[in-house]
């Protein structure tokens, strides 16, 4: 449904179950965009999305774009989104979560390394639910090399560490700004974290626990959120 209001122009065409509420919307968005919709018994859409829950609709797209890094930073600097880079990522769960947080909240891309990194695949998609749509992506061949060129054009990268930053709840966030986020098992990688400007920690009551990579990501997005609106509005007085 995300997709045919935001992004139609990807959409191939349209399965939809027999039985299936919300039609309407779904037939006159797809007679608008020239794209075919073909009703389908349970059995069709269950082969089709190889036995997954589909909910009764079906959409094949065309893949993800992914637009240059250049394009990525300059559009980030212009339209005061925050980049965050994603090191060693691996979980296409984590993604699809990170993918639907930055999106609600707004003002935030993704930078992937090309290797030894998941990529926007149908399983993140699922999980994203439509959040695709609204936060631009783009790969790296060596994020170290990514990462410093932001600092050129004026970005202080902060990172995720889960012991001994700077606590989120008492730093003053400087912008524009970047982030970094670890791998689930292994956080920053020594050569990434040598390139950050600030090192932020999530205050947390339990220290033999920590956040996922997805609620970490999300958590200190917030607080980036709601620390620009301020910052913003002081700089308007």
């Amino acid at each position: 449904m995300e997709r045919l209001r935001s992004d139609p122009k990807s959409i191939r065409k349209i399965y939809v179950q027999h039985g299936f509420k919300g039609t309407l919307f779904i037939h006159k968005k797809a007679r608008q965009w020239g794209i075919p919709v073909f009703p389908a018994p349970e059995s069709k859409m269950m082969k089709i999305g190889r036995d997954r829950n589909t909910q009764g609709i079906l959409a094949d797209v065309d893949d993800v774009t992914y637009i240059p890094y250049e394009e990525l930073l300059e559009t980030a600097l212009k339209k005061k989104r925050c980049p965050v880079f994603l090191d060693g990522l691996n979980d296409p769960q984590n993604l699809g979560a990170i993918i639907r947080s930055l999106a609600c909240l707004g003002k935030f891309s993704i930078v992937l390394p090309t290797h030894d990194s998941v990529s926007v695949t149908e399983a993140v998609l699922r999980v994203a639910s439509g959040g695709e749509n609204h936060v631009p992506f783009a790969k790296v061949s060596n994020l170290s090399n990514a990462i410093r060129k932001a600092q050129k054009e004026g970005f202080q990268i902060a990172g995720a560490v889960v012991q001994e930053g700077q606590c989120l709840s008492e730093i003053k966030m400087p912008y524009p700004l970047g982030l970094v986020i670890g791998s689930e098992q292994k956080g920053i990688r020594d050569v990434i974290r040598k390139t950050l400007d600030i090192e932020l920690s999530i205050p947390m009551a339990c220290d033999t626990l920590s956040f996922n990579a997805a609620h970490a990501t999300t958590v200190l997005c917030y607080e980036i959120t709601r620390q620009k609106k301020d910052y913003q509005k002081k700089r308007e007085e």
